[in-house]
């Protein structure tokens, strides 16, 4: 039998690793890959030889990566990177392109922008795919060690290495259940009534509340939630308020009534995020210019 050793790996193994690394799950992996969960249960024993580690541990119903497999990912990410340019040396090809983008967005833009962008990508490259994670309150990190492709935030993490395009600004609006109370029009209104807003972990508040804070303007929350979808369950049935981005009345928040911040509030920006070693990447150029020319029809939809 012939000794496994490094010639062992391609492409394939990379991204199985990968993804499993990212799912922490064989089940959810081999769903994700279109194989069976034997297929990735024999990809990863053939990793364990080569690599001589044993990449992932069961830990209760699940299973954890080792230090080693967080290592390895990382670079499996810049691997693959490097093999995608390599295939693209000639030129590059939408319609050639088999790949799936890690894209980092929360509620707002996910519904805002992200059905419309899809269907434009796959337009031009039928086997293209995005995955959706949820950005929070994003770090970096999540750019720096290629977790994501590119990040779709208020909030652009500080940092040389990181490079960022404004897409749209939106104001912010008090939301309510008209069926429950009146609208909170007045500052008073606003002021006396109780609040539910959102806390990104690990405890980041939003920009208006914040920015509110910072104003002296006090107000007494009665939840939080980790996100904007969260707000229309508790909002439904009750005489609570919360203040969010306006644009969320398309989505999340749809069917809900709502009106202006009866106070001064700075718009909400939103940005499209990513790393600079992207910049000149024809591939990710492809992608931010489709996510761009998705915006203006996005709003104008409203």
């Amino acid at each position: 039998m012939n000794e496994i050793d490094h010639l062992d790996l391609d492409g394939h193994a990379l991204r199985l690793l990968l993804t499993v690394h990212e799912e922490g799950s064989i089940t959810r992996a081999a769903q994700r890959l279109g194989l069976t969960q034997s297929a990735v249960s024999h990809g990863l024993d053939r990793l364990r030889a080569i690599v001589g580690d044993p990449l992932f541990v069961k830990s209760g119903r699940g299973i954890v990566a080792t230090d080693q497999a967080g290592q390895l990912a990382r670079r499996a990410r810049t691997l693959l990177e490097d093999l995608r340019a390599f295939s693209l040396a000639a030129g590059f090809e939408p319609a050639r392109l088999a790949t799936q983008f890690t894209v980092a967005a929360n509620d707002l833009q996910r519904d805002l922008l992200l059905p419309a962008w899809l269907r434009r990508l796959r337009a031009q490259a039928p086997q293209v795919s995005l995955r959706v994670i949820p950005s929070g309150a994003p770090g970096a990190e999540l750019l720096r060690e290629g977790e994501c492709d590119l990040v779709i935030t208020p909030r652009p993490p500080v940092a040389s290495d990181i490079l960022q395009k404004r897409l749209f600004a939106d104001r912010y609006a008090v939301f309510y259940d008209p069926a429950c109370r009146a609208a909170p029009a007045t500052r008073a209104a606003y002021l006396a009534a109780e609040h539910v807003t959102v806390l990104y972990e690990p405890r980041r508040a939003l920009d208006v509340d914040r920015w509110l804070a910072d104003q002296g303007v006090a107000r007494r929350f009665v939840a939080t939630v980790p996100g904007m979808a969260a707000l229309a369950a508790l909002l439904r049935g009750g005489d609570w308020v919360a203040t969010a981005p306006s644009l969320m009345g398309r989505g999340a928040l749809q069917g809900l009534a709502q009106v202006p911040v009866p106070l001064k509030t700075p718009e909400m920006p939103m940005y499209a995020v990513w790393h600079q070693r992207h910049q000149h990447d024809p591939v990710h150029r492809w992608l931010r210019e489709h996510l761009q020319t998705v915006v203006g029809p996005a709003l104008a939809a409203g």
